[in-house]
């Protein structure tokens, strides 16, 4: 399991609203993004990496971060939304692992995604998560976990891994973040239409229908659960 110290993004500093975005009352959506440029002064993310502090800690404690319209970002790889991808891991009393597991549905989550199999809670960081000074990233998790689930169990957290796979349209403007929770107890319910067909799936059974499930979840069972 991965060093249980979690990145954070500094709470001291503002991040800005792109230059010339439309006020946010009543306005779209405007969410995290990173120049993919600041990345790739890094190092190149290819499939799953778990170098957490090579890219990580750079990229949460970078000045280029910014707010931008949801739809302007969504079709421009020149930026990547920052998006966490939460893993519910649970083993029963056989020793048997299993994971939080959903079908993507037709709710208001990403609709190039429907259809598909996952085990990743999340979404993007929208501005109004920093309201009041609060870490953005770590608020934005949070509230999107509580608008999908009903998570009613204690859990020991960790941060795993990083996530980039531009072999798709979605793939090329996210990078993932991925959490796992390791829970107590098996006690979670979908909240949304997008979680359709939500329960724990053994670790195993997931690795046997590995060709029904998004490329990110395919990507974290792989790294994670060899």
């Amino acid at each position: 399991m991965a060093d249980t110290i979690n990145y954070r993004l500094t709470i001291h500093r503002t991040i800005a609203l792109a230059t010339g975005a439309n006020d946010l009352s009543g306005k779209e959506e405007h969410i995290l993004v990173i120049p993919a440029s600041v990345i790739d002064s890094i190092g190149t993310i290819a499939g799953f990496e778990p170098d957490l502090d090579r890219f990580l800690k750079p990229i949460l404690a970078s000045d280029q971060l910014t707010f931008h319209p949801r739809s302007t970002m969504e079709t421009d790889p020149s930026f990547k939304q920052l998006i966490p991808y939460v893993l519910l891991q649970w083993t029963d009393a056989d020793g048997v692992v299993h994971l939080f597991t959903y079908t993507r549905g037709g709710g208001s989550g990403e609709k190039r995604l429907h259809a598909k199999r996952s085990v990743g809670i999340g979404g993007h960081i929208s501005e109004e998560d920093a309201a009041g000074g609060a870490d953005p990233y770590t608020t934005g998790m949070h509230r999107e976990l509580a608008e999908e689930i009903q998570l009613e169990s204690g859990y020991d957290e960790t941060q795993e891994g990083l996530i980039y796979d531009p072999s798709n349209d979605v793939g090329k403007v996210h990078v993932g973040v991925v959490h796992r929770f390791v829970l107590k107890t098996p006690d979670v319910k979908s909240n949304e239409a997008d979680l359709a067909d939500g329960g724990f799936v053994s670790v195993e059974t997931l690795k046997s229908e590995r060709d029904g499930l998004e490329t990110w979840s395919q990507l974290a069972i792989d790294a994670l659960y060899r």
